[in-house]
């Protein structure tokens, strides 16, 4: 009997399981919860190795002139990454992936797509550093950027120009957890011939697949959720277009930031877990945020998954899950040192998506970035904290931010 992994993980399949054909016994697995386990090719055809080999070489011997096994030199691709890069590549339903050595450096190549002249719309509450690159480093070289509010449609709509080559989105966004119409802003954008661009790094392809929905090119910080241990940099580049996906390759073998093969290969054991602590990793957010919600000294809390959250509805129709962000603000401004310097079971660090629980002062590290003006517009102020939420005891993480708070 063979089995065959096929690409199927929208909302729409997320409950199949598999298929029988009774002709021949063969298997379908449809079920994203069995591909992220065995991945693009399973194993290793060759040796049969369960976990894939690190390809730890930086380049491979022809068996001739003019003659090649398909790998030359590990900047143009390497085993590794290229397994990592296809098993992305069919968790977001994409015909071609590229792994870099950061999100960053995923981001840059992104950016490299465009010319002087170019108008890009971008969501106006983001990560600082996705600021800091578009608006310290680009934006010189003649790209002009235009931070809006993208949770809201008819802004994206109102801010489109003639030169406008694409619209740039975080759903949820970073920290303020808005939720933008990913449907409805690439379908506008394709009507204006601009791409669109979307940061799937906070739902992961577990839980939002956005070129299901119309992206043209979906974004990774695979450091994050895909990864999940906090012990890699990681970015990942996902589409389906041949012509962007030749541009992108040049990009990638010329300048060289590529992900080393131990890199990929840690990568691609995150993967292996990618469902089992999403799922943890949500419902230990749901109780948290509905627990910060009845707290006295908490001002208000932005969860995704909470059904007063403005981008709620959105969030159904368009994703199966909600994630495990949650930003929080807090009455007492003098109480954010306290929290920071009280927490025990959770730690007090930059960085999400691992399996420890994180939080983060947005205004001082992640968003330190970008203008106060436009930090106040979108509610980045000195009394909101960001937490990335763990798989351990919800009890345990509870009891931490009771004690930090008292």
């Amino acid at each position: 009997m063979k089995v065959f992994i096929i690409n199927l993980a929208s909302k729409k399949d997320a409950e199949s399981i598999k298929e029988c054909d009774d002709t021949n016994g063969d298997v379908k697995i449809l079920n994203v919860k069995t591909k992220v386990v065995h991945g693009y090719k399973g194993y290793d055809a060759q040796t049969g190795a369960i976990s894939f080999p690190i390809y730890q070489s930086a380049t491979f011997r022809h068996p001739g002139l003019n003659e090649s096994t398909g790998y030359d030199y590990s900047r143009l691709q390497n085993p590794t990454r290229e397994e990592l890069e296809k098993t992305v590549a069919s968790l977001e339903h994409a015909t071609h992936g590229f792994a870099f050595s950061s999100g960053m450096a995923a981001i840059t190549t992104v950016i490299k797509l465009f010319s002087p002249g170019d108008h890009i719309i971008v969501s106006d509450d983001l990560y600082g550093g996705t600021y800091r690159i578009f608006e310290e480093i680009y934006k010189k070289f003649g790209i002009e950027f235009n931070f809006v509010d993208t949770s809201n449609t008819e802004e994206v709509v109102r801010n489109f120009k003639p030169n406008t080559a694409a619209v740039f989105i975080e759903t949820p966004s970073n920290p303020m957890m808005k939720i933008s119409d990913i449907e409805a802003i690439c379908e506008y954008a394709k009507s204006k011939g601009a791409l669109t661009i979307v940061d799937n790094t906070f739902l992961t392809p577990y839980f939002q697949t956005p070129i299901d929905l119309g992206a043209d090119i979906v974004i990774h910080s695979g450091t994050k959720y895909l990864g999940g241990h906090n012990d890699t940099l990681a970015g990942v580049l996902l589409l389906n277009d041949d012509a962007l996906a030749e541009q992108i390759q040049l990009i990638q073998k010329s300048e060289g930031a590529v992900l080393a093969p131990f890199d990929s290969w840690l990568i691609l054991r995150g993967i292996k877990t990618l469902a089992i602590r999403m799922e943890k990793q949500q419902e230990n957010a749901l109780k948290i945020a509905e627990w910060l919600k009845t707290h006295p000294k908490v001002e208000k809390v932005y969860y995704a998954g909470l059904p007063e959250s403005e981008g709620y509805e959105i969030s159904k129709k368009q994703a199966t899950g909600f994630g495990a962000m949650i930003s929080f603000s807090i009455y007492d401004v003098e109480l954010v040192e306290k929290i920071l310097q009280r927490v025990n079971v959770i730690i007090f660090a930059e960085s999400l998506g691992g399996v420890e629980s994180l939080i983060t002062y947005p205004m001082v590290q992640t968003h330190a970035a970008i203008p106060p003006e436009i930090r106040e517009r979108i509610g980045v102020d000195e009394r909101l904290l960001r937490l990335s939420v763990g798989i351990e005891d919800s009890d345990d993480i509870i009891n931490d931010l009771e004690q930090a708070l008292r």
